[in-house]
């Protein structure tokens, strides 16, 4: 049995836990468009500095950040209504339901902020796992952008835009 995981804003203290989280992800190139050579303080500044950013942690007993997640408007004026969101999940973290509970917590907070919709701009088709997540809590793909993302394993794939309603 995994141990609880607790969800919560997060703070400037939990910047390390999320890097600790962030920095594999985007140094294996394989689910974002980041540079995979992004320095600590671009990251930083990609996940908690854009306008209307909302950040939480998934953290276990011991307060250790097992994932991330964010969400903001997705475009400024007339598309704020539409969430954007990204998450990550520490590798080690994987298959304990971490991402299924930062993606709930979300759509529920995106809900409550008065959000009407959420698109995803740029889900790597060959992220599975996450394609899979995102279709069982009702996201459909709207389209895919043929060859729009250089994975450093498979080449260039398709990024799905993804859409549900709150």
């Amino acid at each position: 049995m995994s141990a609880p995981v607790h969800l919560r804003d997060a703070t400037p203290a939990d910047w390390p836990g999320v890097w600790r989280v962030l920095e594999p992800v985007l140094r294996a190139g394989e689910t974002y468009a980041y540079p995979r050579d992004i320095t600590e303080d671009d990251a930083r500044a990609a996940w908690t500095g854009s306008p209307g950013v909302r950040v939480l942690v998934a953290v276990d007993d011991a307060g250790t950040v097992l994932g991330t997640a964010k969400y903001l408007p997705n475009h400024p004026g007339a598309g704020a209504h539409v969430a954007n969101a990204s998450f990550v999940v520490a590798p080690d973290a994987a298959g304990r339901g971490v991402g299924r509970a930062l993606a709930r917590a979300v759509l529920d907070g995106a809900r409550a902020d008065g959000y009407r919709a959420m698109q995803f701009n740029a889900v790597v088709e060959t992220n599975t796992r996450a394609v899979a997540l995102w279709e069982s809590l009702g996201f459909a793909v709207l389209a895919t952008v043929p060859e729009a993302f250089d994975h450093p394993v498979h080449g260039l794939v398709g990024l799905h835009v993804m859409h549900r309603a709150l």
